[in-house]
């Protein structure tokens, strides 16, 4: 005789699969189509809303640092009016990539819980640290979310100043990522506490 447990489950395959005598099964078919439409539609407005600039910024401890700092740069605020959000650079756009972000964001938001990092002061003792496993995931992806806009192949090096055109050149030549250049570029400049533990970095930051 099996446990309660596999009795219940055996019970209920039974109901599940057994032909209906009460539905047509083209009544079931468009019910069944309805609430999974439903259900996916739900599904993506819910994940759609985890990547609002409102609710990347619910945080205190986001909204007292990091979004304080990004509001002065041009990521923010520019001539052409262009605005990049915290998920245009932080999430991948493709659904595969997509979802595996999400799923690794279930540990800021256990470390948040759990008080890793759920006040400003905890928050910036541990940025440093955060701020590497965003840069080793850009390098990795070869600045992946960067490239949603910027296109090494599209830019005009000639309209450029000569600083940035020789960086450009130069990052072309050595198949460089944008993030190798760019690590301030939305938030405050990381590179001299890194610079205490590793060999210096030159700062191109345009």
């Amino acid at each position: 005789m099996g446990s309660p447990f596999t009795t219940s489950c055996k019970q209920l395959w039974a109901f599940l699969s057994r032909p209906s005598t009460r539905f047509s099964l083209g009544g079931l078919f468009i019910t069944g189509a309805v609430v999974g439409i439903l259900f996916w539609g739900g599904f993506n407005w819910t994940l759609e809303l985890t990547n609002t600039e409102a609710f990347c910024i619910s945080c205190h401890e986001m909204e007292s640092t990091v979004y304080q700092e990004y509001k002065e740069k041009i990521h923010y605020s520019n001539r052409s009016g262009v605005k990049a959000i915290c998920s245009d650079c932080h999430v991948p756009k493709d659904w595969t990539h997509k979802m595996i972000r999400k799923v690794k964001a279930s540990n800021e938001l256990f470390h948040k819980i759990i008080g890793t990092v759920n006040t400003k002061e905890k928050f910036e003792a541990h940025r440093l640290e955060l701020a590497k496993r965003v840069w080793a995931t850009m390098k990795a992806t070869d600045s992946r979310e960067c490239r949603n806009c910027h296109s090494m192949a599209a830019m005009d090096l000639a309209k450029q100043k000569p600083r940035a055109r020789a960086q450009h050149e130069s990052s072309i030549k050595d198949k460089e990522t944008c993030i190798d250049c760019h690590k301030g570029i939305a938030h405050k400049k990381l590179q001299e506490e890194e610079n205490k533990t590793e060999p210096a970095e030159q700062d191109f930051t345009l």
